[in-house]
């Protein structure tokens, strides 16, 4: 009987392994190996994509003349800084005693690319049985029904191909763009930065994302406050008071006004001191109750966490990057703690919501929400979840949403504090959706006083529901005697206005990114499209993936396109981040919006899924990058941009922001890829760079 050999994606994941199937390994330089079974390990990416010089020195210079850049083969070769590891595999895959893979990498895009690049460079025979462990968590159980479920390897080969046409895709688009756009416009963004040089990285990806904080920066230069004054009143009920204001609805002597800037607010302050004395000149005020309503309603539990959601949480909560907390997630998905992290869904498979109580189960051993996890068990409340919007089979595309596993809370304590309140986090959001909605109850009035109206509303929490799991709602029950208060009026009667005063708000500007926010918009880009039927055709596409939008946005603060605030995590273009936009608009407009970068990701999607084949893909791309390398070719723009570029340098005094006085020196340290390649700003090294998102 030959050997199995079990690769994962690094050496933490193999030991996992190896415990769940509980063999007594012996450790070997790169492997661990009992009796029959061997279980190794890459360090992410061994393999990568060769850079053009690799085909020939002539692509070593940037020169026009050498652009587009479109192999007919593409060329792979070892990481230097992995060739050691790569050795050890290669040669336990082609062992001859070796006659079964198992590839467990991580399940999804990515982790089968990093195997099968392995596998091509090792030239391992298809003769052997290769199959492919899919698991959504790292317990015991999971690892071993993966490994007892494993289909062959060939039946992901789907995924493989959009895997291989993404690393092309952004390979194409890193090395043609960022090539032309250096060599046609570089010169010009040097002489108004004052740098020696400058290199041009454009993406498919990060492109688009500098597109869209650079549009929203610019919309809140324009943006124009407006001043407005409010009448506010008061009602006194019992004990407490109940607050509304006056508006200027029909019948009003201001009905209609020059002087409004809506009916509820003038423009001027004198014109609301003129108005309020012109109501009464004595207090309290009477008035008519013309309109009560007393509505229940409902606030049911939000939906489980995917990435992009905790991401944006984690940003508002815990002031950390989407890339901090993929690695927090991370962590606690090597210790067993948490199922996958990259994932996309925020509901269960029927399959794991049929066995979800053991999930529950498994949280009586976590203290702080040991309650919570018993109240569930004990009233059988996870019965008929299927049933549940927390459910759908048809939304789940890799990996059902982010949950506790309720396995390996012994490793929690061993954690840090960061790690410890995400998993808080995730725990309590998942034990949220087996309690009922919260309900409220909202009370509003109107009541009139001569000629004007005054509107009054207020809202009371009368059942927590879910909220007493939640650790981010409030859980107080305000003013419950001014419920009862307010419980007793009835239309017609009067009522006294205790006071009327003047308040004085303006109009905002749209907010700026933060981290977080940004992560999901990049969820949500096809929301962006203003076209309706290319925003159905490509409805639930976004822009990147849920594994690689943290790694883009840390690359954009690297290369100093973007500023990152870390107390705030509000992010703001760089005056080189504006160039470099008003740049690509100029050129390949195209690479800023998010019809392009949604629709070949939706392109990708087709392919995984066996719809389109790699032929029909990789033949729009290479039209697509031919068209637009030689148009910027053509283009003779150089003077238009550099008065462009010299527009928006009054933004940039000094070295801070002007906004926030944030230092700009946020993104000064420097960042390795998963790849292991680095970024840097010489342009030799970007051209050798040419994997870009």
């Amino acid at each position: 009987m030959g050997k199995t050999v079990f690769i994962a994606e690094k050496p933490s994941v193999a030991e996992s392994f190896a415990k769940a199937l509980k063999l007594n390994t012996a450790k070997r330089d790169g492997y661990l190996e009992a009796n029959n079974t061997i279980v190794t390990w890459c360090y992410g990416h061994l393999v990568t994509m060769s850079y053009p010089d690799a085909y020939d020195e002539k692509y070593k210079k940037w020169r026009m003349e050498t652009l587009p850049f479109i192999p007919k083969e593409y060329k792979y070769e070892v990481i230097p800084s992995a060739a050691k590891q790569f050795k050890i595999v290669s040669g336990l895959l082609n062992r001859a005693d070796v006659d079964a893979i198992y590839v467990c990498t991580d399940s999804g895009r990515e982790g089968e690319y990093i195997y099968r690049l392995v596998d091509r460079m090792a030239k391992v025979p298809d003769t052997k049985d290769k199959r492919r462990v899919w698991i959504d968590s790292q317990t015991d159980e999971e690892i071993r029904r993966g490994i007892r479920e494993a289909k062959p390897l060939h039946a992901y080969d789907h995924l493989a191909d959009a895997a291989y046409l993404r690393a092309k895709e952004d390979y194409l688009m890193g090395i043609n763009f960022s090539r032309v756009l250096t060599l046609q416009y570089g010169g010009t963004i040097s002489s108004v930065s004052h740098a020696r040089y400058t290199v041009i990285s454009v993406g498919r990806v990060m492109t688009c994302v500098l597109g869209m904080v650079v549009r929203r920066e610019r919309e809140i230069r324009s943006f124009v406050k407006t001043p407005f004054f409010r009448i506010l009143a008061k009602v006194p009920l019992g004990e407490e008071s109940l607050e509304g204001e006056w508006r200027a609805v029909e019948g009003s002597r201001y009905y209609k006004s020059p002087k409004l800037y809506k009916e509820n607010g003038f423009l001027r302050r004198e014109d609301a001191q003129a108005a309020m004395e012109n109501m009464t000149q004595t207090f309290p005020l009477p008035a008519q109750i013309t309109e009560l309503s007393k509505k229940k309603e409902k606030k049911n539990p939000p939906l489980l966490f995917n990435l992009a959601e905790i991401q944006n949480e984690c940003s508002k909560r815990y002031k950390i990057t989407p890339d901090q907390t993929l690695q927090v997630i991370q962590t606690l998905y090597e210790r067993r703690l948490v199922t996958y992290p990259r994932t996309d869904a925020r509901v269960l498979s029927t399959a794991v919501a049929k066995e979800i109580d053991r999930n529950i189960k498994g949280l009586l051993s976590y203290a702080p929400a040991a309650g919570f996890a018993k109240a569930v068990l004990d009233q059988q409340a996870y019965k008929g979840l299927e049933k549940t919007r927390y459910v759908d089979d048809k939304k789940i595309t890799d990996h059902y949403a982010l949950v506790p596993t309720g396995q390996g809370l012994q490793n929690l304590g061993r954690l840090g504090k960061l790690h410890q309140d995400v998993y808080d986090l995730i725990v309590r959001r998942f034990l949220s959706i087996f309690y009922p909605a919260a309900e409220y109850t909202k009370v509003s009035m109107t009541a009139k006083a001569g000629t004007e109206s005054f509107f009054f509303s207020a809202r009371f929490l009368t059942k927590e529901g879910y909220l007493t799991v939640a650790s981010d709602d409030n859980k107080e029950r305000p003013g419950q005697g001014l419920l009862e208060q307010l419980s007793k009026l009835r239309k017609g009667q009067m009522v006294q206005i205790e006071s009327l005063s003047i308040k004085e708000g303006e109009t905002t500007p749209p907010k700026r990114y933060t981290s977080g926010s940004m992560i999901l918009a990049m969820e949500n880009a096809g929301q962006l499209i203003e076209d309706e039927g290319l925003r159905e055709q490509i409805k639930g596409a976004g822009i990147g993936t849920s594994a690689t939008r943290a790694e883009i946005l840390k690359k954009l603060v690297n290369i100093r396109y973007l500023e990152l605030n870390k107390k705030t995590q509000v992010l703001f273009p760089t005056h080189l981040g504006e160039m470099v936009h008003d740049t690509a608009a100029a050129s390949i407009r195209s690479l800023l919006n998010p019809e392009l970068t949604a629709s070949w990701e939706k392109g990708l999607s087709y392919v995984a899924e066996g719809s389109v084949t790699p032929d029909e893909y990789m033949e729009k791309l290479e039209k697509f990058i031919t068209s637009r390398t030689e148009g910027v070719k053509g283009l003779r723009n150089q003077y238009a941009l550099r008065q462009q570029f010299l527009a928006t340098e009054k933004y940039y005094p000094g070295s801070s922001h002007p906004s926030t006085g944030a230092s700009r020196s946020s993104g000064a340290n420097r960042s390795s890829s998963r790849s292991g390649r680095s970024s840097s700003g010489t342009r030799r090294a970007s051209s050798r760079n040419g994997n870009k998102k």
